[in-house]
């Protein structure tokens, strides 16, 4: 199946994006979310199993069957080469934690090792923060950090999974960009990103394209 790329125009206003290449931008933003997603809005436990049962899900791994190498591979590593700081949740934290620090060897491995992280925890402690480099945001200081972060010169800051870190930044309007991976499954349930607190907040689609897996890769601006 080939795949469909479609791009749209982008609107005139302030935080453009920072792509591979082109010099950092006067500030870097805390709002660059990248989640895989299900038809029904689902992102929770998309790499395996036992990654996230909370609430008795049991489809943990959901995204892996459809995942391809080739667009959303490339759309991953595009995300990346434009950010230089990561904020977490702390379960998604522990998560990667526990994954990447042993591997080495290719680009994304090693940019994910080597990028300064930010982790949003009430329960971790200083020491708990093994890998490095890795900061601790407490929950009451989170709006003020993002805040400082997104004040800083530098490229964008990136959030991956860390779905009720993603809902607490929607809620202080704090989310720049989406970068969602849209697949084919409907879950029947499970945790989300989008805050239920009656606020609307308009996007503008930047681009989209068809992965040959059926997955919709989507990247959206705020408009502000």
């Amino acid at each position: 199946m080939s795949r469909r790329t479609q791009s749209a125009t982008r609107p005139s206003y302030s935080h453009g994006q920072l792509l591979a290449g082109e010099p950092a931008r006067k500030a870097a933003r805390p709002g660059l979310v990248s989640e895989f997603i299900s038809l029904d809005g689902v992102v929770q436990a998309p790499g395996g199993p036992e990654e996230d049962t909370d609430g008795g899900f049991r489809h943990g791994g959901w995204s892996m069957p459809f995942f391809d190498p080739e667009v959303m591979g490339s759309f991953i590593s595009e995300g990346a080469a434009r950010t230089d700081a990561l904020l977490y949740g702390r379960r998604t934290w522990q998560v990667m934690a526990g994954a990447w620090p042993e591997r080495a060897g290719d680009p994304f491995a090693d940019w994910i090792n080597a990028v300064e992280k930010h982790v949003v925890s009430d329960t971790l402690s200083e020491a708990d923060l093994t890998w490095a480099p890795t900061s601790l945001i407490r929950g009451a200081d989170l709006t003020a950090a993002a805040a400082a972060l997104r004040e800083r010169p530098g490229r964008d800051v990136g959030v991956l999974g860390s779905a009720q870190l993603v809902r607490s930044l929607f809620e202080a309007d704090l989310v720049d960009e989406l970068n969602l991976m849209i697949e084919p499954i409907v879950l029947g349930g499970g945790k989300g990103i989008f805050p239920a607190n009656g606020a609307a907040r308009p996007f503008h689609l930047v681009s989209a394209t068809t992965a040959a897996t059926g997955v919709q890769v989507c990247r959206y601006q705020r408009l502000r």
